[in-house]
C-alpha cells in the first residue's frame, strides 16, 4: 500500500513528460513544481523499496520488474538521445543497495535473475555515480558478502526502507537545484546530505530490528548467494578506471590477506568476475595492470602452500573458521594426555611419544591417539566416575579420533574450494607463471573432489581457459589433462555402465539404470540426488563425471569449431576404440569388419569408456564439428546388438545423448540402421538392445521424435509378442509413449492414412475368414472377428470382453481356424504352433463342442487335456497331432513345468477374470505361458477393484499399465478414495479423472458389447428384488449375535481403521461372522446345524412350539422366508403346483428355472425341505461341486434337451460361468456375493444369445440386514467396471487416432493430453454413475485437446518432415511400406 504521504502529490499529467528530467527554468515556484511531479523517476523508484524484500513472492517479483522496466525504458530514451545519464544520479546508491540486498537474500530464482539483470543494467549509469556508490558501500557489501555461516548479517550496514521518502525531502532537494550556485562541489555536497537524510529516515530507523542469520534459510544456497554476490561486484569494478578503484582494492586487499577461507573464497570470485569481464572489453589502463600483479604475485604466495593446516606463507595458523574446533580438538588431546599421565600405568608410553598440545595439529593429534594402545581388562585397576579406567581412557581417545577426523575432512574440503578458486583468479589475470603445477593442481582437485556445482563450474571454466592459454606452450600440460578429462567422465557407475557388475536386465531394472535424466537448476544442497548410506564411490564419480563434462564443455565453447585441430588429443581419446566408418554406403562387408572390431576388444569396459567420452562430448559440439563425431555412429549401432547387456546400455545412451543434439542426422541413421534390428529373430541380444535404445530415445527427446513416430511404432507392434520378456517390456512401454505423437504426423500422407485405417473400421473391408463357417455370423459378431484380424495382423493382444451369451467361444474360435487356414494357404514349409485354449473345468467339454458344431472338425482339431497326471501325461504325444489344445485353469497350474516349455500360436483365457489375482498361483502359472497372439475372454473382467484389469494386462502386455504398485497408486487408490460418501471434493475430482484416465488408456485393447446394443431381437431381462423378513427363529439368533462380543470387536476393528486412515485390516474371525450373518439369512441351519448347541436351546425354545424337536421344527419352511418365497415364485411360473387340487385348466405358460446358491449345503436344504417335502412332483437336476467336471456338461445338455425339467439347482462357483442354459427363463439367486459379476454371469446363463422368452431374475434379500448392505456394494462396483469399460469400446470405430492422442500418456504426462468438452459432457450422465461433488463441472471443465494449428506452432517440423520424407522415398529404407507390411 502506499502512504498517504503521497495523497498529496499533484496528479495532473504534462504532455511530452520525461521521467528523469529536473526542471531547467529560471523560476523557482515552476522548478518546485516540477520536482513535486509523482511521476518522476526520483519519486517513482523509491515507492518500489518497501516491496523489494515483501514476504509475498509475487509481490516481490512485480516490484523488481517494474524497476526493470523503468530502467530499460531509461536506457533505450539515452541511447536515442545521446543523453549521457538515464538514471537519476539523485538514487543511484539506493537503488544498488536494494538491488544488491536482493542477490543477498532472495531465494526465489526468477526474482534472483531479475535483480541479475537489473544490477547490470545500473552499472551503465555514469561513472562519476558509480564511483560514489563503490566509495560509501563496496566494502559493506564485500563484508556482507563473506559474513560466515551461522552469524547474522551486519543490519547496519544494509538499507531496510521501511517508510516512502516525503514531499517535504523532496522539497528540500528542489530548493538546492534550483539554487543556481555555481560552485558544483556544494550541490553535490547538499544532495548527499538529502540522500543521507531519506537514508536515516528510510533504512536506519529499523536497522536494529533486523536479523538475518546465514544459512537459516534452507531455500537459499549460501553458496550460490556468495557466487552471485561475487560475480555481481567484480562486474561494477571493472567500471571503474584509476584512483576510485581504491575503493575496490582495499577491502579486496584484507580480505585476501585474511586468515578466513571465507573471504579469500568470495575475493577470489570477485577476481574472476572482474578480470573475466575485461577480457571480454579490453582497454589499457596502467591502474588495472598494477593492481593486476600485485594481486597475481600474492595469490601465487598462497597456491605454494600446499598444507590445508597451513594455508598462509610464514604463518602457522589455520584458516579463521576452524579456529573453534582445532581449540576443542587441542582441548581434547589435553584431557586425553592428562588422564593417560594421572593413571600412572602408562607412563612409559608417554615418555616414548612427544607432543605439543598448544600448537597440535590434526595429523598430530591422529598419530597421538592412535600410539596410546591402552591394554587391560574391566576387573583390574581403579575406576573413575564408577567407570574402569581402561573404558574411560578409551572413549577419550575415540573422541580425539572423531573430532581429528571431522577438522581434516572439513579442513581439505575448504583448502579445496579456496585454492581452487585463487588458481581460477591467477587464470583470468592473463600471465601465467612458469611452473603451472600450483595452478593445475587445485583446478583438477575441484573437478574431481568439489561438490558444490557451481565452484566446480568455475574451476572447469578457469581449466577451459587455461588450456587455452597452453596452446603453444612447449611442452605443454593439455594432453595428459585431456586424457585425465576423458577418464574423470568415466568414474560415475551410475552413468557409465560397470561391465562387472551388470550381468542381467533384472540387474539394471533394480539399478534405475533404464531411464534417460538430465540434471536441471541449481542445486541447493552438494549432492542432493544421493541418499545419506550411498555408496562413497558412486558419490566420488558422479561428482568427477560432473566435474569432466563441465570442463568439456567449456573447451567446446572455446575452441568452437577449430577443437578437434587445435586439441588432436581430444579426437585420440573419442577414436581410441571406436574406428570412424562413412555413413552412406555401408555394404554388410563394413558391417561384419565393425562387428569384428568390436569383437576383437577382450574387454567389455573399454568400449564402454570409450562410448562414454563421446556421449559427455556430443551435446556440447559446435555443429561444423558433428559430422565428423556421426562417422562413430555405425560402430556405437554395432554395439548396440553386443553380446554383453552394459555395452548395449552404454551405446545406447550414447545414441539418445546425440539424437538430442543431432536429431536431424541421427535419426536419420537409426531408422535405417537401428530398426531392422527389433526384427532380427537370430539375435535377442539385437533385439534387447534396439529396445533398449527405443525406450531411451521415447524418454530423452520426447516431443521432437514424432515425425519419426510411424516409423517406430509399428515394428514395435511387432516385438510386443517377443518371446523374451524384457524386449516386450521394453517395446510396451515405447508403445504407448510414441502413440499420442502420432496425430503429429499428419503431414506424412501415407502414414496418415494407414493408421486411419487402423484404428477405424468405417475405412477398411470385413476381414474375410479363410474357410468356411457353419453358422451365419451377426453384424457385432463380424465386427469382433475384424477387430481380432486387427490384433492378429499386428501383433498385439486383447480383451473381448461382450455380455456373457453373445458369441465370444465362436468369435475366438473362427480366428484360430482362420489363422490356421491362413498358414496352410500359405504354403509355408514349417508348422504352425498350437493353440491353447484354457477355460474353468466345467467349459472344456463345452469348448470341444462348440468348436466341432461351426468348425470343420479337419480344419481344426481338439484334444482335451485333462484327467489325472498319468493320463495327462499320455495325452502330450497328441500335441502335435491337433492344433487347438483345450484344458482348464487347474490343469496348467499343476502342469506348468511342463507347458511353460512349448510355444503356442493362441492362448486364449476363457473366463479370464480368473487371474485377476496377480499373486495366485494360477496367474502366475499362466503368465509363464509363451505365446505370439494372447487373448482374454470375459464379460466381467473388472470384478471386485480396477486392479484385476492389471492383473490381466500383464498376462497380454507386461508393463503396458506399469508395475502394480504404480497402477495402484495412479488408479487404484484415488478411485478407492472417491468411493468415500465423505470424501472431498478433490478427492472426488482425483477419482472421476483416474477412472476416466484408465477408462482411455485401455480402450483400444478391449472389445466390449452388451446384449441390449447388439441383440435387438433377445428378449428383456428382468431384475426384480423381493425382500422378506427374519422369522421369529432368525431375529433372535440375529438379535445374539448382535449382543455378542464378536460385533464390538468388529466395531472397534473398524473405527481404528477410519481412524488411522491406512489400508483396512481385519482378521479371519471377522470374516467368518460375516459369513455367519449372511448363512442365517438363507437359513438357520445353515449356522446352527442339525445338532443344536446346548448354549443355544433355552433361546431357541422360546419361539418353536412347546415340547418339540428343535432340530426337526427348523426344517420346516416357514423358519425361511427365503424358502417360502421360491415356493412361491415356482408356483406363479405354474411349477409344483397339484393339477388335481386346482380348480379349472393352468393359465400359467411353461417356465423353466435355475435356483442359485452358494453352498452345497443351501441346495441341500432346498432339496429336501422343500422339493422333497411340499412340491415333491417338481423335476429337477443338480450341479455342484461335487459332481465331477467331465460329468457337467453332460447335465447342462440333458437340462436343455429335456424341457420336462422343471428346475436346475446350482452353485453359483460352477454354474455361474460359460454355461449355455437358454432353456431356462426364470432365475432365482438365494444368497449373493459380495462380487456383483459372478451375480451377474450366472444371471446370463439363461439371457444370451438363443434365448427367446422375457427373462425373469429374482433376488431374494432379507430386509433390514447385512445382505441389503452387500448389494449396496455390489451398486458400486458395477459403477466403476461400467465407468471404465462401456460403450467406447464397443466398435473400432471408437478406436480412431484423434482420441488415442492421451489413451497411452504416463501419468507423467498427461498434463499434456486434454479430452473434449463436448464428449465429457455427454459422457457424464452415461459412463459415471458417482453422484455428487460437482462431477459434471469437474469434467466439463477440463481443457481442450490442442488442435494440429497448435501442433505445427509448437514444434518446428518442417526441415525434421523433409528428413522423414526422404527416408520414405529411400531406396535403403526400401519404402515406409517396410516398416507396415
Amino acid at each position: 500500500m502506499i502512504p498517504k504521504t503521497f495523497g498529496s502529490f499533484g496528479h495532473t499529467e504534462k504532455p511530452e513528460l520525461d521521467l528523469n528530467e529536473i526542471g531547467q527554468t529560471d523560476d523557482l515556484e515552476e522548478g518546485m513544481s516540477s520536482l513535486e511531479n509523482p511521476y518522476m523517476l526520483s519519486t517513482l523508484a523509491p515507492r518500489l523499496w518497501p516491496f523489494m524484500r515483501h514476504s509475498i513472492t509475487s509481490v516481490r517479483l512485480s516490484a523488481i520488474r517494474t524497476l526493470e522496466r523503468l530502467l530499460e525504458a531509461g536506457y533505450r530514451r539515452s541511447i536515442t538521445d545521446e543523453c549521457s545519464s538515464f538514471w537519476p544520479s539523485f538514487i543511484v546508491g539506493d537503488t544498488l543497495r536494494i538491488v544488491f540486498q536482493n542477490l543477498l537474500l532472495e531465494s526465489n530464482e526468477e526474482i534472483l535473475q531479475c535483480s541479475e539483470r537489473v544490477w547490470n543494467l545500473l552499472l551503465k549509469c555514469q561513472v562519476e555515480d558509480l564511483e560514489n556508490a563503490a566509495k560509501l558501500y563496496f566494502s559493506s557489501w564485500i563484508e556482507l558478502a563473506t559474513t560466515p555461516y551461522g552469524s547474522s548479517l551486519d543490519a547496519t550496514k544494509m538499507f531496510w526502507p521501511v517508510a516512502l521518502p516525503r514531499k517535504s525531502h523532496f522539497k528540500a532537494a528542489a530548493k538546492m537545484k534550483a539554487v543556481k550556485l555555481e560552485n558544483e562541489n556544494y550541490k553535490n555536497k547538499a544532495l548527499e546530505s538529502v540522500e543521507s537524510m531519506l537514508a536515516e529516515q528510510n533504512g536506519d530507523a529499523s536497522a536494529n530490528s533486523m536479523k538475518i542469520v546465514v544459512g537459516a534459510d534452507l531455500d537459499i544456497s549460501v553458496t550460490y548467494t556468495r557466487v552471485v554476490t561475487a560475480t555481481a561486484l567484480g562486474v561494477m569494478a571493472s567500471k571503474l578506471t584509476g584512483p576510485p578503484l581504491q575503493y575496490v582494492v582495499e577491502p579486496l586487499w584484507k580480505g585476501l590477506s585474511s586468515l578466513s577461507g571465507v573471504q579469500r573464497q568470495v575475493v577470489s570470485m570477485v577476481l574472476i568476475s572482474w578480470f573475466k569481464e575485461l577480457r571480454q572489453f579490453p582497454k589499457s589502463d596502467e591502474v588495472v595492470a598494477g593492481i593486476s600483479s600485485k594481486f597475481r604475485l600474492f595469490l601465487l604466495d598462497l597456491l605454494a602452500c600446499s598444507n590445508p593446516a597451513f594455508p598462509t606463507k610464514d604463518s602457522h595458523l589455520p584458516y579463521a573458521e576452524l579456529s573453534r574446533t582445532y581449540s576443542k580438538m587441542r582441548n581434547e588431546a589435553s584431557q586425553l594426555y592428562n588422564a593417560t599421565e594421572a593413571s600412572g600405568m602408562y607412563n612409559d608410553l608417554l615418555t616414548s611419544v612427544k607432543v605439543d598440545i598448544e600448537n597440535l595439529a590434526v595429523d598430530e593429534a591422529v598419530n597421538f591417539a592412535s600410539q596410546l594402545a591402552f591394554m587391560g581388562n574391566g576387573n583390574s585397576g581403579p575406576e573413575s566416575d564408577g567407570r574402569n579406567l581402561f573404558e574411560e581412557l578409551e572413549s577419550l581417545k575415540q573422541k580425539l579420533l572423531t573430532t581429528a577426523g571431522y577438522l581434516k575432512c572439513v579442513q581439505n574440503n575448504l583448502h579445496l574450494t579456496v585454492s581452487a578458486l585463487l588458481a581460477a583468479a591467477v587464470v583470468w589475470m592473463s600471465e601465467l607463471p612458469a611452473k603451472l603445477n600450483p595452478i593445475i593442481l587445485p583446478l583438477m582437485s575441484s573437478i574431481k573432489r568439489e561438490q558444490e556445482e557451481i565452484l566446480q563450474n568455475k574451476a572447469a571454466e578457469a581449466l577451459a581457459e587455461l588450456i587455452h592459454h597452453c596452446i603453444e606452450r612447449k611442452p605443454g600440460p593439455n594432453d595428459k589433462l585431456i586424457k585425465n578429462l576423458c577418464s574423470l567422465a568415466c568414474m560415475d557407475p551410475r552413468e557409465t555402465p560397470q561391465a562387472g557388475a551388470l550381468s542381467s536386465v533384472e540387474i539394471i531394472e533394480d539399478q534405475d539404470l533404464l531411464s534417460f535424466g538430465s540434471s536441471s537448476g541449481r542445486q541447493k544442497s552438494k549432492v542432493n540426488m544421493f541418499s545419506a548410506g550411498e555408496d562413497r564411490s558412486k558419490v566420488e564419480g558422479f561428482i568427477s563425471r560432473r566435474g569432466s563434462e563441465l570442463a568439456l564443455k567449456y573447451l567446446c565453447m572455446k575452441f568452437g569449431g577449430s577443437l578437434f585441430d587445435r586439441l588432436p588429443k581430444i579426437w585420440h581419446c573419442l577414436v581410441e576404440v571406436l574406428k570412424p566408418c562413412n555413413l552412406e554406403g555401408l555394404t554388410p562387408e563394413d558391417e561384419k569388419l565393425i562387428d569384428r572390431s568390436i569383437d576383437s576388444i577382450s574387454d567389455p569396459q573399454i568400449l564402454i569408456n570409450n562410448i562414454q567420452v563421446v556421449r559427455s562430448i556430443a551435446p556440447f559440439l559446435e555443429a561444423t564439428l558433428r559430422p565428423k563425431l556421426l562417422t562413430l555412429l555405425p560402430c556405437i549401432f554395432g554395439c548396440v546388438r553386443h553380446s554383453h547387456i552394459a555395452v548395449r546400455l552404454s551405446a545406447s545412451r550414447c545414441i539418445t545423448a546425440m539424437a538430442k543434439s543431432m536429431t536431424l542426422d541421427v535419426m536419420g541413421a537409426l531408422i535405417e540402421s537401428v530398426v531392422p534390428m527389433l526384427g532380427d529373430m537370430t539375435s535377442v541380444h539385437a533385439r534387447q538392445g534396439a529396445g533398449m535404445l527405443v525406450s531411451l530415445l521415447v524418454q530423452g527427446l520426447g516431443l521432437e521424435l514424432f515425425p519419426y513416430a510411424p516409423l517406430l511404432v509399428v515394428p514395435l507392434l511387432r516385438c510386443m509378442s517377443d518371446c523374451d520378456h524384457s524386449v516386450r517390456q521394453s517395446v510396451t512401454h515405447s508403445f504407448a509413449a510414441l502413440v499420442p505423437l502420432l496425430p503429429l504426423a499428419r503431414e506424412i500422407k501415407k502414414t496418415h492414412n494407414f493408421w486411419s485405417n487402423c484404428f477405424d473400421n468405417s475405412h477398411i473391408d470385413d476381414y474375410k475368414l479363410a474357410f468356411e463357417l457353419k453358422v451365419t455370423l451377426r453384424r457385432y459378431q463380424q465386427e469382433g472377428i475384424n477387430w481380432l484380424a486387427f490384433l492378429k495382423r499386428f501383433n498385439l493382444h486383447g480383451i473381448l470382453c461382450d455380455d456373457m451369451g453373445l458369441g465370444k467361444t465362436l468369435q475366438a474360435s473362427s480366428i484360430v481356424a482362420s489363422d490356421i487356414a491362413e498358414h496352410i494357404a500359405a504354403n509355408k514349409g514349417e508348422d504352425l504352433p498350437p493353440s491353447l485354449i484354457i477355460c474353468p473345468s466345467t467349459l472344456v467339454g463345452h469348448w470341444v463342442y462348440e468348436i466341432e458344431k461351426f468348425i470343420d472338425p479337419s480344419l481344426l482339431t481338439t484334444v482335451q487335456y485333462i484327467g489325472s497326471a498319468q493320463e495327462r501325461f499320455s495325452l502330450r504325444s497328441q500335441f502335435n497331432k491337433h492344433n487347438a489344445i483345450i484344458t482348464s485353469y487347474d490343469v496348467v497350474r499343476k502342469d506348468i513345468d511342463y507347458l511353460k516349455q512349448l510355444f503356442w500360436n493362441y492362448c486364449i483365457l476363457d473366463e479370464g477374470h480368473i487371474i485377476k489375482n496377480s499373486k495366485s498361483k494360477v496367474t502366475s502359472a499362466v503368465k509363464q505361458l509363451k505365446a505370439k497372439h494372447r487373448l482374454i475372454l470375459s464379460g466381467t473382467p473388472i470384478q471386485n477393484n480396477v486392479l484385476d484389469l492389471w492383473s490381466l494386462f500383464d498376462f497380454l502386455m507386461p508393463g503396458f499399465l506399469g508395475t502394480e504398485r504404480q497402477f495402484q497408486a495412479t488408479y487404484g487408490k484415488p478411485l478407492l478414495a472417491a468411493r468415500d460418501s465423505k470424501c472431498s471434493a478433490k478427492d472426488a475430482e482425483a477419482g472421476v479423472l483416474a477412472m476416466e484416465a484408465l477408462h482411455k488408456q485401455v480402450m483400444p485393447f478391449l472389445l466390449r458389447r452388451t446384449k441390449d446394443e447388439v441383440l435387438s431381437d433377445l428378449p428383456e431381462k428382468i431384475i426384480q428384488d423381493r425382500y422378506c423378513d427374519l422369522s421369529p427363529v432368525q431375529l433372535k439368533l440375529y438379535e445374539q449375535f448382535s449382543g455378542s462380543h464378536v460385533k464390538q470387536e468388529i466395531s472397534t476393528m473398524v473405527k481404528l481403521n477410519d481412524d488411522s486412515g491406512g489400508p483396512p485390516k481385519a482378521s479371519s474371525h471377522v470374516f467368518q461372522a460375516l459369513q455367519y450373518l449372511l448363512k442365517l439369512c438363507s437359513h438357520p441351519l445353515l449356522v446352527v446345524g442339525e445338532k443344536i448347541p446346548d448354549s443355544l436351546l433355552p433361546m431357541l425354545s422360546e419361539v418353536v412350539p412347546a415340547n418339540s424337536d428343535i432340530a426337526a421344527e427348523l426344517h420346516k419352511i416357514h423358519h425361511s422366508p427365503k424358502l417360502v418365497a421360491l415356493q412361491e415364485i415356482m408356483e406363479e411360473c405354474g411349477i409344483g403346483v397339484d393339477a388335481s387340487s386346482s380348480e379349472g385348466t393352468i393359465t400359467v405358460g411353461q417356465h423353466r428355472v435355475l435356483i442359485f446358491a452358494h453352498t452345497k449345503a443351501l441346495l441341500d436344504i432346498i432339496e429336501k425341505d422343500l422339493f422333497q417335502a411340499h412340491m415333491k412332483n417338481v423335476t429337477y437336476l443338480r450341479l455342484d461341486g461335487s459332481v465331477e467336471p467331465e460329468k457337467r456338461f453332460e447335465i447342462v445338455k440333458a437340462f436343455n434337451s429335456d424341457p420336462t425339467i422343471d428346475a436346475l439347482l446350482l452353485t453359483t462357483h460352477v454354474g455361474g460361468l460359460g454355461l449355455n442354459l437358454t432353456s431356462a427363463d426364470t432365475l432365482v439367486f438365494m444368497e449373493h456375493d459380495w462380487n456383483p459379476m459372478r451375480d451377474h454371469q450366472a444371471m446370463d446363463r439363461a439371457h444370451r444369445l438363443g434365448q427367446r422368452k422375457v427373462v425373469n431374475v429374482h433376488r431374494l434379500i432379507m430386509r433390514g440386514t447385512l445382505e441389503e448392505k452387500v448389494m449396496s456394494l455390489q451398486k458400486f462396483k458395477v459403477s466403476i467396471a461400467n465407468a471404465i469399460i462401456n460403450a467406447d469400446n464397443a466398435s473400432m470405430n471408437t478406436m480412431n487416432t484423434d482420441q488415442l492422442l492421451d489413451l497411452f500418456t504416463s501419468a507423467d504426462g498427461k498434463k499434456g493430453g486434454r479430452m473434449s468438452k463436448s464428449s465429457t459432457q455427454s459422457d457424464v450422465d452415461t459412463k459415471l454413475p458417482v453422484k455428487g461433488k460437482g462431477l459434471k463441472a469437474i469434467l466439463g471443465g477440463l481443457e481442450e485437446l490442442w488442435d494440429h494449428s497448435q501442433y505445427t506452432v509448437r514444434v518446428r517440423s518442417k526441415p525434421i518432415f523433409g528428413e522423414v520424407k526422404r527416408l520414405n522415398q529411400s531406396q535403403d529404407c526400401n519404402d515406409l511400406s517396410r516398416f507396415l507390411e
